[in-house]
């Protein structure tokens, strides 16, 4: 499964509330805001999630009186509470037998500390035919699955709070994010805290989503039951008064279903506390973000940073200008930005894809240039991100444009995403060796991939580093290139 096209964020609807004065940079809150829907597609969630679950977090650390700088940690802890999200898709996929963005939209409306309702929630994730098979599923879950539940919730957090640090939030902030699931009565993940030794914003993040979720899904009134209902056992009671405060504001809940929600963000705020994004920081959330798309697939474990290092070296070798290399590094470590709401059941199937996965698969460029195209500081890399599966020969996807239509930078980029996928392990093949992966390129040049930039890469070679470390992109040059499978095949 994928995320359709009604959910996928539209860039033209990009905030730009973002500016600061005298043009030298761009607020933090901007870029982490627009990149958190790829966190929502990733959570199966609608997107948006992380925005309104800002907006009902903010309110409830407004009506408790938290200070500037609480507040302002609160605000990125919202808005990237699901940076290790990622990191679990594939083990649930494996363990369930089925689709993860499915399984992860159903998981946020179960209280799994509840055994029967855990119990009816696995019932009903598992595949099968008839309630017989489905209850053998059950049993055979529980008895693979023993303990893997914590310990995907512990990866998820610490991934989580590794990658929030990596992009320079707060450790208040990196705390919250690794403590997001625990609950006020202990029975929580990963370490069992309990009432206030719970970090403050985690518990005011873990009330939000929960809020954000069943209000999604139906309205305030659901979300008002459920945050009862767990009041004392997942919430604080004290954040469950406070979100009772606002029951009543008609405007607050209308406005989140307003498509300028986004909008409102930057008015939450603290004024005098506003992050500035410059370039160094902009590279850095490009890294972090490449690490939560890598992270979904056992097989592009490494494949945006092994892209990203092949795209640079051939730039280098081409001559290109800093500049350039800036802007083609960054479109190489979020190139696959869009694979994040790609199911793992297509992005790990060691078979032929049939037409509707295959078709799934080849709009993640797309998805890539919508999530990439409202973040202002990297919108003159998204076009180039979303062109890395397109040909000379117009063979390519997803727009078919030829090779007229691909500047350099789009040429460069398609050459070193097939050389990374072609080192790399496949789930039906070991990785090529650097003569295969040349000799398949080069018989490429001219009709589907630029032969300047396949010229490079003879002169550069391929380091036997990337092939250990840098497994490939999933579908990679699936009947596209001559050694891969079938078409049908994809290359992860």
């Amino acid at each position: 499964m994928a995320f359709s096209g009604n959910d996928l964020p539209d860039p033209r609807s990009r905030q730009d509330s973002g500016n600061l004065p005298g043009g030298d940079g761009v607020r933090l809150s901007e870029v982490v805001s627009a990149l958190s829907h790829a966190l929502d597609i990733t959570e199966g969630q609608p997107v948006g999630h992380a925005v309104r679950s800002c907006l009902i977090g903010m309110r409830i650390g407004s009506v408790i009186g938290l200070g500037d700088a609480d507040r302002s940690d609160l605000f990125y802890t919202l808005l990237l509470k699901d940076l290790g999200c990622s990191s679990n898709a594939s083990r649930l996929c494996n363990l369930f037998g089925t689709d993860d963005l499915t399984l992860k939209r159903a998981h946020k409306f179960n209280d799994w500390t509840d055994g029967a309702r855990s119990a009816s929630y696995a019932f009903a994730s598992v595949p099968g035919k008839s309630a017989i098979e489905r209850a053998w599923n059950v049993m055979r879950l529980a008895f693979r699955g023993r303990g893997s539940g914590r310990e995907m919730v512990e990866t998820r957090c610490e991934r989580g709070a590794e990658i929030a640090r990596m992009i320079g939030l707060s450790d208040a902030s990196a705390e919250a994010i690794r403590a997001l699931d625990e609950h006020w009565n202990g029975r929580g993940l990963p370490d069992g805290l309990a009432g206030d030794t719970i970090p403050l914003l985690a518990r005011i993040a873990c009330l939000a989503q929960t809020v954000e979720v069943f209000f999604g899904a139906a309205d305030h009134r659901a979300a008002y039951d459920v945050a009862r209902e767990r009041c004392g056992t997942w919430f604080d009671p004290a954040l469950v008064d406070a979100l009772d405060s606002f029951e009543h504001d008609a405007s607050f809940w209308d406005g989140l279903r307003r498509r300028d929600a986004e909008e409102k963000l930057a008015q939450l705020e603290p004024q005098d506390r506003i992050i500035v994004a410059d370039p160094s920081r902009i590279d850095r959330i490009a890294e972090a973000f490449a690490r939560v798309v890598d992270a979904k697939s056992p097989y592009t474990a490494r494949h945006s940073d092994g892209v990203a290092r092949i795209a640079i070296e051939l730039a280098q070798v081409m001559g290109l200008p800093r500049e350039e290399r800036t802007l083609l590094r960054r479109a190489a470590l979020l190139h696959d930005i869009g694979k994040l709401g790609v199911s793992n059941t297509i992005l790990d199937k060691p078979a032929p894809l049939d037409d509707d996965e295959m078709a799934a698969m080849r709009l993640h460029p797309e998805h890539t240039l919508a999530i990439l195209g409202r973040v202002r500081a990297f919108q003159p890399i998204a076009e180039i991100a979303a062109r890395h599966h397109e040909r000379l020969d117009g063979k390519g996807y997803h727009l078919g444009l030829t090779g007229s239509q691909l500047n350099r930078l789009d040429r460069l980029l398609a050459v070193a995403d097939v050389t990374e996928a072609l080192s790399a392990d496949r789930p039906y093949r070991p990785s090529l060796p650097p003569s295969e992966v040349r000799r398949i390129i080069r018989a490429q040049a001219g009709t589907a991939l630029c032969p300047e930039a396949v010229e490079a890469l003879q002169s550069v070679g391929i380091r036997d580093e990337v092939r250990r470390n840098a497994v490939g992109d999933s579908d990679g040059m699936a009947g596209e290139v001559p050694v891969t499978p079938p078409n049908g095949v994809h290359a992860g």
